[in-house]
């Protein structure tokens, strides 16, 4: 029980830092921060399918599958959304230049 309560413990600091820290991001530094958390959640990833493969129980293999699904939908939701953004900053078609050929 002791070690359920430190888990627990730990896991509601981590919920409640990160909320502080996302929520002090100026938006200037969104795009730059996706970028280092998809990277992040490459990791994670890797780690989902070391969880996964080594089936110590039925229990862990089923959540090492389910973390590998949600973390690759984290990492391509957060690929799609910093293309988006970064789409925001290129010049639209209408704002180029017609070039004519002499």
């Amino acid at each position: 029980m002791e070690a359920f309560v430190g888990a627990l413990t730990v896991f509601v600091l981590a919920v409640f830092l990160g909320f502080e820290v996302i929520t002090k991001v100026p938006p200037t530094l969104h795009t730059p921060l996706m970028s280092g958390s998809n990277a992040i959640s490459g990791i994670t990833i890797i780690g989902a399918i070391l969880a996964a493969g080594a089936q110590h129980t039925t229990l862990s293999a089923v959540l090492g599958v389910l973390a590998v699904a949600l973390a690759t939908i984290n990492v391509v939701g957060g690929f799609l959304v910093t293309d988006r953004m970064l789409q925001m900053f290129k010049p639209s078609r209408r704002e180029l230049p017609d070039r004519q050929v002499q």
